[in-house]
């Protein structure tokens, strides 16, 4: 399997649905007590895990771009990465799930979840498979200590 769609490209598609969604059924829209503190939770939560991710790539020198993993030069197990094997995905649903909280629509959850199991099935998969050839045992042992998301 060939990896097409970039995931940012996928991570606004779900952003734009959710605003179309919270826009299209505005009657469903709602507020609640410390909505706003949790919306900041999250995109705190997802930047801080973000940047690390991206910061671990860069400690590295090898490749962050999601549609190239066979052209990774190292397998990173330190920091973030010895608690989710993706935690790049794992800040992005986080700030997906601040989106829709911000948004105050639930229908905007299956969308987030919809994102989850898109990224999951056609990105995360792909990279595994390819950092199986390149790694080996070494990426079978950290597979099988770190989880998939946390």
């Amino acid at each position: 399997m060939r990896l097409l769609i970039p995931p940012p490209v996928i991570l606004a598609i779900a952003a734009l649905l959710m605003w179309l969604v919270a826009r299209l059924f505005d009657g469903l829209n709602a507020a609640f007590p410390l909505q706003q503190t949790l919306v900041l939770l999250l995109v705190a939560l997802g930047v801080g895990l973000m940047a690390a991710s991206a910061h671990a790539f860069y400690r590295a020198r090898t490749t962050i771009n999601p549609m190239t993993p066979d052209k990774a030069s190292a397998l990173i197990t330190s920091g973030v990465y010895r608690l989710s094997r993706n935690p790049i995905y794992l800040a992005d649903a986080l700030l997906l799930a601040a989106f829709a909280v911000w948004l105050g629509n639930g229908l905007c959850v299956p969308i987030l979840a919809g994102f989850i199991w898109y990224i999951d099935r056609f990105q995360i998969r792909v990279e595994e498979h390819a950092l199986v050839n390149r790694f080996g045992a070494e990426y079978q042992a950290y597979r099988e200590a770190v989880r998939r998301w946390i």
